[in-house]
Formats: structure tokens, sequence, C-alpha cells
């Protein structure tokens, strides 16, 4: 039992079996419930996935708008008009709806560029990791007939990834 103040609380021990895994704990009276959030955190140099799914995931939470990402939103800025930039000749969009970054069309060398260039602008930055509360999600919808060449590209690149499935029935 620990006292904050007046009030008792109960104190919890917490375990993780992934140590990566962070969380936070939220004391409450004892008669009420506790809260735990699981933090979701991304390492830059060793995210532990494919480098496509890790420039689409940071490209996500830059522009994403999420209040709880530990990176200002000057650098998500830097971050996301870089990445356009070598895969555009257009300015890159001011709306934010618009921002999405469209890599069907790139090479092996456009991906390698746009890893190398997120990693240097966190590194310049002294970024090392990403970290935001956001609770993950099932996909909503399937996804559209344009990404099927990119979906079997990337099964192409990486056999070993699971088979895509339908996302769970919304009914």
């Amino acid at each position: 039992m620990v006292t904050i103040g007046h009030a008792p609380f109960q104190s919890v021990e917490l375990s993780f079996a992934d140590a990566s895994k962070r969380g936070l704990v939220k004391l409450t009276p004892p008669a009420a419930a506790i809260t735990i959030i699981t933090m979701q955190t991304l390492n830059i140099q060793r995210p532990g996935m494919p480098d496509l799914q890790f420039v689409l995931l940071v490209s996500a939470l830059c522009t994403s708008g999420l209040s709880t990402l530990n990176v200002s939103e000057e650098l998500r800025r830097r971050i996301f008009d870089s990445c356009w930039s070598l895969v555009s000749t257009d300015p890159p969009p001011t709306n934010p709806r618009e921002r999405v970054l469209d890599l069907r069309f790139g090479t092996e060398l456009t991906l390698d560029a746009l890893v190398a260039t997120i990693r240097q602008i966190f590194a310049d930055a002294g970024v090392t990791e990403l970290t935001w509360d956001h609770v993950p999600s099932e996909p909503s919808r399937p996804s559209s007939p344009a990404a099927e060449p990119l979906i079997d590209r990337l099964q192409k690149l990486y056999p070993d990834l699971p088979p895509k499935s339908d996302p769970p029935d919304q009914n």
C-alpha cells in the first residue's frame, strides 16, 4: 500500500513478456480499477520490420497528428517533406488529407533513400526511438486493388511473412 497525500493507493507490479514494451500504470484508490496504457515504440535503427513497412509507418506517424508522439510537429513535417521530395517533383501538399506517400512506383533504390533519409533526420535530431500511446487496431477495410501489386511484391521479397488475409467481419 502506498500513501500519496492523504489517500491510500494500492501498488501494482507489472512484468511484460517482451522487455521492449513499456507500460504506464495509473494508480487509483483501492476500490477503483487500474488502467494500464501500453506505449508503442519503434527503434529507428533496428525497427524489426521490412524497410517498406518502416517507411510507411514512420510516414503515417509523422502525418497522424498524434499528440503523444515524442517528436515535434516541425520534425514530423521535415521527415515527410524530405521523403516526399524523393518520390515526387511536386511540392509537398499542405492539406493534411493529401500528405500520403505513394510508393507504388518506387524502386529499391528509392526505398533505400527513404530509409536513409528518415534515419539521418532523426539521428541529427537526437531521436533514436519513436514512442506513442495510440492503441493498435485491426484493418478497417481490405487493401485497395491498386495496392495488390505492392502486396505481391512484398510477399516475394519477404516470403516468410504470413499470407494476406481478409480483415475481420465488420458485421
